[in-house]
């Protein structure tokens, strides 16, 4: 029986031909991290490998690192094993792995989206034997709608509560997220607000990525100046004492988790607009039969029933493999999280 190309162990993804860790998280001898997330992006790594535009990213919430850039497409070996990365679509800067060896390929997704949110490079299949792919959302009952609408719906909301004198609160995750709803909200309604945590972020991100002017709330900042704009935060945000200042306001998430009512009501908030950064159940099902693999492993999210529906209604060879890659949190953001932004 021949050894797998990516084994999982008690540090990470590891490919012992080429002696190399994949978004390990515990600190390896050599990291190739997709992106810049907390659980895909840890400390304590000796040389870390990612897309040239996440270093500025892993960067800012790690230190001073010793780490390398790759561009798209471009291959690397390692002891006769091919490296090379693809854009994911989940975030700025997030890729996917591609493992060649002998002939044998194998593909890790880390996070991933199908559709273009005109921010980050969009989602690229790749062929493969094997894919390791995430399912955090990996269930039928979550089907997104184009971004367009949803966005629609967003600007017509800050529209609104404008109208009515009041201030708009929008959460969602400091990296990634956050730049995504910069980069759709309508500036023609009014400005835009950021809490530190995204301000930060999103200024490490400017360099590479067009996004719309924005202004740090500060104690110092007027409520008369905020009102009828919107703030972005982070979730984490929520009821904390600086956002308390902003008067009269309206709060909402943006979260494939909004997709359940429950979860609005969970977090008190007045609307959820669904959202996510992660591939719905269709765009999961899209990127296995795209890659044309023959073997699936499933990672973080509805593994088992995603998992199942690959055996039994796609004739595949589909296990899983657990990981300590979080899903996306379904309450708030973590507190680790932000304490690296």
């Amino acid at each position: 029986m021949t050894k797998p190309l990516l084994v999982f162990n008690s540090k990470g993804i590891y490919c012992k031909q080429a002696d190399v860790y994949i978004d390990a998280w515990r600190p390896v001898e050599k990291c190739i991290v997709t992106h810049g997330h907390s659980d895909h992006s840890r400390r304590g790594h000796k040389q870390y490998i990612t897309h040239h535009n996440n270093i500025p990213i892993i960067k800012h919430r790690l230190g001073d690192i010793t780490v390398s850039g790759k561009e798209w497409g471009e291959t690397f070996t390692i002891n006769g094993v091919t490296f090379s990365l693809h854009p994911a679509g989940h975030i700025v800067a997030s890729s996917q792995v591609r493992v060649e060896y002998k002939g044998e390929v194998w593909v890790f997704t880390g996070d991933y989206k199908i559709e273009n949110d005109g921010l980050s490079t969009p989602y690229e299949p790749i062929k493969c034997h094997t894919f390791i792919t995430e399912c955090t959302f990996g269930l039928p009952a979550f089907k997104w709608e184009p971004q367009d609408d949803v966005f629609n719906e967003i600007n017509g909301w800050w529209a609104r509560n404008k109208d009515e004198g009041r201030t708009s609160l929008l959460f969602g995750y400091s990296l990634g997220k956050a730049q995504r709803l910069l980069k759709h909200l309508d500036t023609s309604i009014g400005k835009i607000y950021t809490h530190g945590a995204v301000e930060q972020m999103t200024q490490v991100l400017r360099e590479h990525y067009d996004l719309p002017p924005t202004e740090l709330i500060t104690a110092n900042t007027k409520k008369e100046d905020i009102l009828g704009n919107i703030v972005v935060a982070p979730p984490s945000a929520q009821g904390s004492s600086l956002m308390r200042k902003i008067g009269p306001n309206v709060t909402a998430s943006a979260s494939g988790w909004m997709t359940f009512r429950g979860a609005r009501r969970r977090r008190a908030l007045d609307r959820g607009f669904v959202l996510s950064d992660h591939a719905d159940w269709d765009g999961l099902l899209q990127a296995v039969k795209e890659t044309g693999c023959e073997k699936v492993i499933a990672t973080h999210g509805y593994t088992e029933i995603f998992s199942r529906y690959l055996r039994e209604e796609m004739a595949l060879d589909a296990r899983t493999e657990s990981t300590q890659y979080e899903a996306e949190q379904n309450e708030a953001e973590s507190k680790k999280e932000e304490g690296a932004s």
